[in-house]
Protein backbone atom coordinates (compact mmCIF):
# COMPACT_ATOMS: atom_id res chain seq x y z
CA UNK A 1 0.00 0.00 0.00
CA UNK A 2 3.16 2.39 0.56
CA UNK A 3 3.99 2.44 -2.50
CA UNK A 4 0.71 3.29 -4.41
CA UNK A 5 0.42 6.34 -6.86
CA UNK A 6 -1.48 9.01 -5.53
CA UNK A 7 -4.42 8.70 -7.84
CA UNK A 8 -4.67 5.46 -7.16
CA UNK A 9 -4.85 5.39 -3.12
CA UNK A 10 -7.43 8.50 -3.65
CA UNK A 11 -9.53 5.59 -5.59
CA UNK A 12 -8.74 3.05 -3.22
CA UNK A 13 -10.11 5.18 -0.17
CA UNK A 14 -13.38 6.05 -2.38
CA UNK A 15 -13.83 1.67 -3.72
CA UNK A 16 -15.75 0.32 -0.34
CA UNK A 17 -18.30 3.30 0.13
CA UNK A 18 -18.55 3.15 -3.57
CA UNK A 19 -19.26 -1.08 -3.47
CA UNK A 20 -21.20 -0.41 -0.54
CA UNK A 21 -23.65 1.82 -2.38
CA UNK A 22 -23.76 0.01 -5.31
CA UNK A 23 -24.27 -4.10 -3.91
CA UNK A 24 -24.07 -7.01 -6.61
CA UNK A 25 -22.34 -3.94 -9.47
CA UNK A 26 -20.63 -6.14 -12.49
CA UNK A 27 -17.30 -5.60 -12.49
CA UNK A 28 -17.24 -4.27 -15.75
CA UNK A 29 -20.02 -1.41 -15.19
CA UNK A 30 -17.93 -0.53 -12.00
CA UNK A 31 -14.33 -0.24 -14.18
CA UNK A 32 -17.02 2.38 -16.80
CA UNK A 33 -17.38 4.18 -13.94
CA UNK A 34 -14.74 4.41 -12.12
CA UNK A 35 -12.36 5.32 -15.66
CA UNK A 36 -10.25 1.82 -15.05
CA UNK A 37 -9.69 -1.05 -16.77
CA UNK A 38 -11.69 -4.52 -15.60
CA UNK A 39 -7.98 -5.84 -15.32
CA UNK A 40 -6.60 -2.44 -13.00
CA UNK A 41 -9.57 -2.17 -10.86
CA UNK A 42 -9.54 -6.41 -10.39
CA UNK A 43 -6.30 -5.58 -9.23
CA UNK A 44 -7.19 -3.00 -6.77
CA UNK A 45 -10.01 -5.15 -5.41
CA UNK A 46 -7.24 -7.73 -4.84
CA UNK A 47 -5.25 -5.22 -2.54
CA UNK A 48 -8.59 -4.06 -1.04
CA UNK A 49 -9.06 -7.32 0.17
CA UNK A 50 -5.53 -7.31 2.40
CA UNK A 51 -6.38 -4.09 4.30
CA UNK A 52 -8.47 -3.41 7.55
CA UNK A 53 -8.08 -2.37 10.62
CA UNK A 54 -4.80 -2.69 12.49
CA UNK A 55 -4.33 -6.03 13.81
CA UNK A 56 -4.80 -7.36 10.51
CA UNK A 57 -6.18 -10.42 11.89
CA UNK A 58 -8.78 -11.97 9.14
CA UNK A 59 -12.01 -10.64 10.81
CA UNK A 60 -10.28 -7.45 10.52
CA UNK A 61 -9.61 -6.99 6.90
CA UNK A 62 -12.37 -5.57 4.42
CA UNK A 63 -13.92 -8.35 2.89
CA UNK A 64 -15.37 -8.26 -0.94
CA UNK A 65 -15.90 -11.16 -2.65
CA UNK A 66 -15.29 -10.40 -6.52
CA UNK A 67 -14.53 -13.87 -8.15
CA UNK A 68 -18.02 -14.32 -10.48
CA UNK A 69 -17.83 -10.75 -12.11
CA UNK A 70 -19.85 -9.09 -9.25
CA UNK A 71 -18.93 -6.96 -6.32
CA UNK A 72 -20.22 -7.66 -2.94
CA UNK A 73 -19.17 -5.77 0.05
CA UNK A 74 -19.34 -8.13 3.95
CA UNK A 75 -17.20 -5.73 6.46
CA UNK A 76 -16.42 -2.81 5.40
CA UNK A 77 -13.45 -1.95 8.46
CA UNK A 78 -15.79 1.52 9.01
CA UNK A 79 -15.40 2.75 5.33
CA UNK A 80 -19.13 2.97 4.82
CA UNK A 81 -19.09 6.31 3.85
CA UNK A 82 -17.07 8.93 1.44
CA UNK A 83 -14.68 10.91 2.88
CA UNK A 84 -15.39 14.44 3.79
CA UNK A 85 -13.39 17.92 3.55
CA UNK A 86 -12.90 19.35 6.74
CA UNK A 87 -13.68 23.23 6.59
CA UNK A 88 -10.26 24.32 6.35
CA UNK A 89 -9.49 21.60 3.42
CA UNK A 90 -13.16 23.34 1.94
CA UNK A 91 -12.10 27.02 2.62
CA UNK A 92 -8.67 26.01 0.46
CA UNK A 93 -10.43 24.14 -2.32
CA UNK A 94 -12.78 27.14 -3.04
CA UNK A 95 -10.07 29.92 -2.93
CA UNK A 96 -7.85 28.10 -5.28
CA UNK A 97 -10.84 27.16 -7.74
CA UNK A 98 -11.65 30.56 -7.47
CA UNK A 99 -8.43 31.84 -8.30
CA UNK A 100 -7.99 29.74 -11.25
CA UNK A 101 -11.44 30.69 -12.54
CA UNK A 102 -9.99 34.41 -12.07
CA UNK A 103 -7.03 33.59 -13.96
CA UNK A 104 -7.43 33.17 -17.87
CA UNK A 105 -6.50 30.14 -19.93
CA UNK A 106 -5.70 27.74 -17.02
CA UNK A 107 -8.67 25.55 -16.25
CA UNK A 108 -11.94 25.07 -17.63
CA UNK A 109 -13.99 27.61 -16.63
CA UNK A 110 -17.82 25.66 -16.56
CA UNK A 111 -15.45 22.69 -14.82
CA UNK A 112 -13.91 24.85 -12.39
CA UNK A 113 -17.20 26.46 -11.65
CA UNK A 114 -19.24 23.21 -10.83
CA UNK A 115 -16.48 21.91 -8.60
CA UNK A 116 -17.20 25.38 -6.85
CA UNK A 117 -20.63 24.18 -6.54
CA UNK A 118 -20.12 21.11 -5.58
CA UNK A 119 -18.58 22.21 -2.60
CA UNK A 120 -19.91 24.96 -1.48
CA UNK A 121 -23.51 22.49 -1.41
CA UNK A 122 -21.49 19.85 0.16
CA UNK A 123 -19.84 21.92 3.24
CA UNK A 124 -22.16 24.82 2.62
CA UNK A 125 -20.33 28.18 1.77
CA UNK A 126 -21.75 29.80 5.21
CA UNK A 127 -19.46 27.00 7.07
CA UNK A 128 -16.38 28.44 5.67
CA UNK A 129 -15.05 31.80 7.32
CA UNK A 130 -14.25 34.71 5.00
CA UNK A 131 -15.93 33.54 1.93
CA UNK A 132 -19.58 34.11 0.59
CA UNK A 133 -21.76 32.36 -1.52
CA UNK A 134 -21.10 31.44 -4.99
CA UNK A 135 -22.95 34.62 -6.35
CA UNK A 136 -19.13 36.19 -7.48
CA UNK A 137 -18.16 33.11 -8.91
CA UNK A 138 -21.57 33.31 -11.08
CA UNK A 139 -20.60 36.54 -12.56
CA UNK A 140 -17.09 35.56 -14.26
CA UNK A 141 -17.51 35.50 -17.49
CA UNK A 142 -17.40 32.37 -19.74
CA UNK A 143 -13.77 31.42 -21.10
CA UNK A 144 -12.23 33.05 -23.93
CA UNK A 145 -12.76 30.05 -27.08
CA UNK A 146 -9.13 30.97 -27.84
CA UNK A 147 -7.93 30.35 -24.50
CA UNK A 148 -9.75 27.07 -24.68
CA UNK A 149 -8.01 25.98 -28.04
CA UNK A 150 -4.59 26.62 -26.73
CA UNK A 151 -4.81 24.81 -23.54
CA UNK A 152 -6.38 21.32 -25.34
CA UNK A 153 -3.30 21.56 -27.99
CA UNK A 154 -1.08 21.37 -24.75
CA UNK A 155 -2.69 18.86 -23.11
CA UNK A 156 -3.22 16.78 -26.53
CA UNK A 157 0.19 17.77 -28.00
CA UNK A 158 -0.79 19.16 -31.44
CA UNK A 159 0.91 22.77 -32.74
CA UNK A 160 -0.84 25.56 -32.77
CA UNK A 161 -1.14 28.32 -35.59
CA UNK A 162 -1.25 32.05 -33.39
CA UNK A 163 -2.17 35.57 -34.21
CA UNK A 164 -0.04 37.21 -31.62
CA UNK A 165 0.08 40.73 -30.71
CA UNK A 166 3.29 42.32 -29.86
CA UNK A 167 3.06 45.30 -27.28
CA UNK A 168 6.38 46.45 -28.41
CA UNK A 169 6.22 47.03 -31.91
CA UNK A 170 2.36 47.80 -31.63
CA UNK A 171 1.69 44.83 -34.29
CA UNK A 172 0.35 41.28 -34.81
CA UNK A 173 2.62 38.73 -36.38
CA UNK A 174 1.74 34.75 -37.04
CA UNK A 175 3.14 31.76 -36.38
CA UNK A 176 3.13 28.48 -35.53
CA UNK A 177 4.24 27.25 -32.42
CA UNK A 178 5.18 23.72 -30.89
CA UNK A 179 3.53 24.12 -27.30
CA UNK A 180 5.70 22.57 -24.47
CA UNK A 181 3.70 23.78 -21.14
CA UNK A 182 1.48 26.53 -19.51
CA UNK A 183 2.25 28.99 -16.87
CA UNK A 184 1.25 31.13 -14.59
CA UNK A 185 3.12 34.80 -13.61
CA UNK A 186 2.29 38.05 -12.27
CA UNK A 187 -1.27 36.57 -12.75
CA UNK A 188 -0.85 36.26 -16.08
CA UNK A 189 -1.11 32.95 -18.17
CA UNK A 190 1.03 32.46 -20.60
CA UNK A 191 1.70 29.61 -23.39
CA UNK A 192 6.01 28.24 -23.49
CA UNK A 193 6.41 27.52 -26.92
CA UNK A 194 9.12 26.53 -29.53
CA UNK A 195 8.44 29.00 -31.79
CA UNK A 196 9.64 28.12 -35.62
CA UNK A 197 9.77 31.35 -36.82
CA UNK A 198 12.05 32.62 -34.26
CA UNK A 199 13.85 29.23 -33.73
CA UNK A 200 13.82 29.29 -29.88
CA UNK A 201 11.52 29.25 -26.76
CA UNK A 202 9.31 32.06 -26.86
CA UNK A 203 6.69 32.86 -23.81
CA UNK A 204 2.86 33.80 -25.38
CA UNK A 205 0.73 35.61 -22.74
CA UNK A 206 -2.67 35.01 -22.98
CA UNK A 207 -4.56 37.98 -23.53
CA UNK A 208 -2.30 38.65 -26.51
CA UNK A 209 -3.49 35.79 -28.36
CA UNK A 210 -6.02 37.29 -31.14
CA UNK A 211 -6.78 33.88 -32.39
CA UNK A 212 -5.35 30.25 -32.18
CA UNK A 213 -5.92 27.16 -34.63
CA UNK A 214 -4.83 23.75 -33.91
CA UNK A 215 -3.18 22.02 -36.88
CA UNK A 216 -3.24 18.55 -37.92
CA UNK A 217 0.06 17.53 -36.48
CA UNK A 218 2.39 16.94 -33.42
CA UNK A 219 3.89 19.25 -31.20
CA UNK A 220 7.56 18.50 -32.16
CA UNK A 221 9.79 20.87 -29.75
CA UNK A 222 13.57 20.31 -29.46
CA UNK A 223 14.96 18.39 -27.00
CA UNK A 224 16.61 20.86 -25.63
CA UNK A 225 14.30 23.24 -25.85
CA UNK A 226 11.96 21.50 -23.23
CA UNK A 227 15.11 20.64 -21.09
CA UNK A 228 15.82 24.78 -21.17
CA UNK A 229 12.42 25.39 -19.86
CA UNK A 230 11.38 28.86 -18.57
CA UNK A 231 9.91 27.70 -15.74
CA UNK A 232 12.63 29.19 -13.09
CA UNK A 233 10.84 32.83 -13.92
CA UNK A 234 8.20 32.76 -11.32
CA UNK A 235 8.16 37.02 -10.44
CA UNK A 236 5.57 36.28 -7.70
CA UNK A 237 8.10 34.56 -5.34
CA UNK A 238 9.44 37.04 -3.37
CA UNK A 239 12.45 34.45 -2.46
CA UNK A 240 13.83 34.69 -5.98
CA UNK A 241 16.52 36.93 -7.03
CA UNK A 242 16.05 39.75 -9.90
CA UNK A 243 18.57 42.13 -11.63
CA UNK A 244 18.11 45.28 -13.74
CA UNK A 245 18.52 44.15 -17.15
CA UNK A 246 19.36 47.45 -20.44
CA UNK A 247 17.85 46.03 -23.64
CA UNK A 248 18.92 47.57 -26.87
CA UNK A 249 16.17 48.60 -29.45
CA UNK A 250 16.74 46.08 -31.63
CA UNK A 251 15.86 43.63 -29.06
CA UNK A 252 12.60 44.92 -26.87
CA UNK A 253 10.59 41.26 -29.31
CA UNK A 254 11.73 40.02 -25.77
CA UNK A 255 9.45 42.11 -23.54
CA UNK A 256 6.96 40.27 -25.21
CA UNK A 257 7.99 36.42 -24.99
CA UNK A 258 9.59 36.65 -21.35
CA UNK A 259 8.23 38.14 -18.09
CA UNK A 260 10.60 41.67 -18.16
CA UNK A 261 8.69 44.11 -17.08
CA UNK A 262 10.49 47.51 -18.00
CA UNK A 263 11.12 49.73 -15.51
CA UNK A 264 10.17 53.27 -17.59
CA UNK A 265 7.75 53.75 -20.03
CA UNK A 266 8.75 52.37 -23.50
CA UNK A 267 6.36 54.86 -25.17
CA UNK A 268 7.92 58.30 -24.46
CA UNK A 269 11.65 56.88 -24.92
CA UNK A 270 13.99 57.82 -27.50
CA UNK A 271 13.61 55.01 -30.04
CA UNK A 272 17.57 54.92 -30.14
CA UNK A 273 18.01 54.41 -26.42
CA UNK A 274 17.96 51.40 -24.86
CA UNK A 275 15.53 50.43 -22.26
CA UNK A 276 15.68 49.19 -18.32
CA UNK A 277 13.74 46.56 -17.44
CA UNK A 278 13.53 44.28 -13.90
CA UNK A 279 13.77 40.00 -14.08
CA UNK A 280 12.90 37.74 -12.08
CA UNK A 281 15.45 34.74 -12.36
CA UNK A 282 16.03 31.48 -10.86
CA UNK A 283 19.70 30.54 -10.81
CA UNK A 284 22.79 32.73 -12.07
CA UNK A 285 23.52 30.25 -14.16
CA UNK A 286 20.21 30.21 -15.87
CA UNK A 287 20.69 33.69 -16.33
CA UNK A 288 24.04 33.83 -17.37
CA UNK A 289 22.87 31.18 -20.36
CA UNK A 290 19.86 33.45 -21.35
CA UNK A 291 22.12 36.45 -21.19
CA UNK A 292 24.76 34.68 -23.44
CA UNK A 293 22.16 34.08 -25.88
CA UNK A 294 21.46 38.12 -26.82
CA UNK A 295 25.29 38.51 -28.11
CA UNK A 296 25.86 42.01 -25.61
CA UNK A 297 22.25 43.09 -26.71
CA UNK A 298 20.74 42.31 -23.35
CA UNK A 299 23.16 43.39 -20.36
CA UNK A 300 23.28 43.35 -16.46
CA UNK A 301 23.65 47.24 -15.09
CA UNK A 302 22.82 46.65 -11.32
CA UNK A 303 24.59 42.88 -10.36
CA UNK A 304 28.64 42.58 -10.88
CA UNK A 305 28.81 39.24 -9.78
CA UNK A 306 26.23 38.11 -12.90
CA UNK A 307 28.05 40.70 -15.34
CA UNK A 308 31.24 39.39 -14.77
CA UNK A 309 30.01 35.49 -14.98
CA UNK A 310 28.99 36.91 -18.68
CA UNK A 311 32.04 38.05 -19.99
CA UNK A 312 34.65 35.09 -18.28
CA UNK A 313 31.75 32.63 -19.94
CA UNK A 314 31.98 34.46 -23.35
CA UNK A 315 35.95 35.04 -23.39
CA UNK A 316 35.93 30.56 -22.08
CA UNK A 317 33.50 30.32 -25.38
CA UNK A 318 35.43 31.79 -27.59
CA UNK A 319 38.67 30.39 -26.46
CA UNK A 320 37.53 26.73 -27.40
CA UNK A 321 36.63 27.96 -30.97
CA UNK A 322 40.36 29.48 -31.76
Amino acid sequence: MAGAQPSRLNRLLAMVPYFQARRGISIEQAARELGVTQSQLTKDLELLFVCGLPGYYPDDLIELEFSEGFVNVGFTAGMDRPLRLTTVEASTLLVALRALVETPGVVDVTAARRAIAKIEEAVGATAVPGLSSGTETDATPGENPTFTTVREAVRRGRALQLSYYSASRDSVTERVVDPIRLQVMDQHTYLEAWCRMAEGVRLFRFDRIDTAVALDEPSHPPAEAESSSQSVLVPENPDLPAVELEIDPDHLWILDYYPVEPTTSIDDRDPDEPVRARMVYGSPEWLTRFLLGFGGSVRVVDDQTVATAVVESAASARERYR
